[in-house]
């Protein structure tokens, strides 16, 4: 499996929908109660400062997502947030990794100083020690469990 991270476009627009609303589905990860429906789904990872996407690049299968935004405004607008999802049938592969690295460098270029990291739950200690490793980017706002 090849994977190639680039920026979401609408030619992968159900693909992503779909990860998206399959984890706010899951009810673990993510704050929404609802899902998205095309024209939300469209409209909601354009309006971020990046949206991106792990593409197999031999199936042109969308494999995980990311959104990276501020995580407030006015003052507080240089920090970034992310949030991250994954198709539930290639959970485990470490595509997260690249998803990671690839934000933390898109955080940097978009002038973010700071990568708050609000709904990483406790019991996910692949992801704290991804974020943790190679950036001075990362702060943490833990959960002790799912939501």
């Amino acid at each position: 499996m090849s994977i190639v991270i680039k920026e979401y476009e609408n030619s992968y627009l159900m693909q992503t929908m779909n990860i998206w609303n399959e984890v706010v589905d899951e009810g673990t990860a993510f704050p929404q109660m609802n899902c998205l429906d095309e024209v939300q789904a469209d409209k909601f990872f354009k309006e971020q400062t990046y949206t991106g996407i792990a593409v197999d690049a031999e199936t042109d299968t969308v494999l995980r997502m990311y959104i990276l935004h501020p995580n407030n405004v006015g003052r507080c607008s240089h920090i970034a947030n992310a949030s991250y999802a994954v198709k539930s049938d290639v959970r485990g592969l470490h595509i997260g990794e690249k998803l990671v690295c690839d934000c933390l460098e898109k955080a940097k270029l978009n002038g973010f100083l700071i990568m708050q990291f609000n709904a990483v739950v406790d019991s996910n200690i692949l992801t704290h020690s991804i974020c943790t490793r190679d950036s001075d980017l990362t702060s943490w706002e833990q959960y002790p469990a799912d939501f």
